[in-house]
């Protein structure tokens, strides 16, 4: 599969997998941008905010499956246009809670130690409503692109709730989409992953495809002389004479010259010749012929 982010800043770059070519994957970042979007704005819905109100969004990008020390456990999601699985690590999920419960109205404190804390229930409850969120947020982006694309009975089965289901951790390679988040108090980055199987970046790269389409209909439809801006110089006529002649010459003398076919120059390089015409007092260019 191809790698659209790298999970290092410093190291950007696209692997691309021979199976996919052809298919809009250059266009993921542009879905990434659209997700960031959709999931700030659930962020800020009256449900979620006392959640996330200590949390500010700051990214969302396809990445490498992170390493299963560095993921919680994943949660496994079923939508109608395909499977999606959803991991946060437990100091993220902790420092939620701390935020959530027993602070009113005061200053935050550190999160606690996951290593010194044991599992609650309430911490599994809590993955299991956060990934609800983040999939159904994301299966909606899915729909919207989908019914745009004019694919109306995709995208129908993409806008049914998400649901949750058993899952397996995603294998190594697997497409998988990192938010980052920050806390505001702390600055501490705070990351959770969603993994979508084969089915469902489908439907994703169903729902982008006509932006594909689209752009080359786009640029197909600009004509070259529309764009591309030259020179061209006219040369009307042209009369060799000696230098002994030019020295003579003299205010009010004339030069006899005919005038036949103007050349037609680009950087001092003939393209056309031309006739010679008057229109309304200004000279003008007509009948243009190739240079021989």
């Amino acid at each position: 599969m191809p790698t659209v982010n790298s999970t290092t800043a410093a190291q950007q770059h696209q692997v691309l997998d021979p199976c996919l070519l052809g298919r809009p994957v250059h266009l993921l970042p542009q879905f990434a941008a659209q997700l960031a979007d959709d999931l700030a704005a659930a962020m800020r819905v009256a449900g979620a905010r006392r959640y996330w109100e200590a949390f500010q969004l700051l990214t969302v990008a396809f990445v490498r499956t992170p390493e299963p020390g560095l993921a919680g456990r994943w949660l496994g999601y079923a939508s109608g246009a395909g499977g999606l699985a959803f991991s946060i690590g437990r100091p993220g999920l902790l420092s939620i809670l701390n935020y959530r419960y027993g602070r009113r109205g005061q200053a935050p404190t550190p999160a606690p130690d996951p290593a010194t804390v044991k599992i609650t229930a309430t911490e599994e409850r809590l993955a299991v409503v956060l990934g609800q969120q983040t999939c159904a947020a994301l299966a909606q982006r899915v729909a919207a692109n989908l019914q745009r694309a004019g694919q109306g009975e995709a995208a129908a089965a993409a806008a049914v709730p998400v649901q949750a289901r058993p899952t397996l951790a995603p294998a190594a390679g697997s497409w998988t989409v990192a938010v980052t988040l920050r806390d505001i108090h702390s600055g501490d980055p705070l990351i959770y992953w969603i993994s979508l199987d084969q089915t469902m970046m489908a439907a994703v790269l169903q729902g982008l495809a006509p932006e594909r389409l689209r752009e080359r209909t786009e640029r197909a439809a600009v004509a070259l002389g529309s764009t591309l801006q030259v020179r061209l110089d006219g040369r009307l006529v042209s009369k060799e004479i000696t230098l002994e002649t030019l020295f003579a010459l003299k205010l009010g003398d004339i030069i006899p010259v005919s005038l036949g076919r103007a050349q037609v120059l680009l950087d001092e390089s003939p393209l056309f010749t031309a006739a010679v015409s008057e229109s309304k007092g200004t000279l003008c260019l007509t009948s243009f012929e190739d240079s021989e």
